[in-house]
């Protein structure tokens, strides 16, 4: 699986005017916590960048005081004015110990359907899970080669080993839907197929 490493240096003041300060100064205010205890840091806001722009799951390492912290983000917060990065939450990892995190799902195979000419629609990019940190992967992958028109994927579909999947079982996760092409040619068809039998009784 991917992973960032990060390097931290830990926060002396947690106050607002303490923040800002750091904020002055390039640094995002962090905290990690999960573990035997709560770690409250802060590091150079481009040493995010690969981990938080992006739709990828990956692993935050954080060297901190000469330790490394193998973590998840949780929360991220953004300026509401400036959309500028304010603060990030970590989990970190503990063996032994179940996480809740939200994988990309994967997509794979083109549907039958879309072969058959309807159109594939991708209702849910991502889903949320409970495993243990040995388990997670960089996304889970759905196989929907079979997919046939007017037919839908459900959360119920999607397997993966040693994996809980929190959503509801019943949501479509992927569909293959009717084109207006599709169903203007559908019509015609039907049309010259009710013409022909009228022609056939004259």
């Amino acid at each position: 699986m991917k992973s960032v490493k990060i390097e931290g240096k830990d926060r002396s003041g947690l106050g607002k005017k303490a923040t800002r300060h750091l904020r002055s100064e390039g640094q995002v205010p962090c905290v990690i916590y999960g573990g035997k205890e709560t770690l409250h840091f802060s590091a150079p806001v481009m040493s995010f960048r690969t981990l938080v722009y992006t739709p990828e799951f990956q692993i935050a390492e954080i060297l901190l005081n000469g330790k490394t912290y193998k973590t998840i983000v949780k929360d991220i917060q953004f300026d509401v004015v400036t959309d500028e990065l304010n603060h990030i939450d970590f989990l970190e990892l503990v063996e032994g110990n179940q996480v809740v995190a939200t994988l990309p799902v994967k997509y794979v195979g083109q549907p039958q359907g879309v072969k058959d000419g309807g159109r594939l629609e991708i209702k849910i990019k991502a889903l949320n899970v409970r495993t243990y940190p040995k388990y997670l992967r960089e996304d889970i992958v759905v196989d929907i080669a079979d997919l046939q028109l007017h037919g839908n994927v459900r959360v119920q579909d999607v397997k993966a080993e040693n994996i809980e999947i929190l959503n509801s079982p019943r949501i479509p996760i992927a569909s293959v839907v009717t084109t207006r092409a599709l169903r203007q040619a559908e019509t015609d068809a039907a049309a010259a197929a009710k013409g022909g039998k009228a022609a056939g009784k004259k």
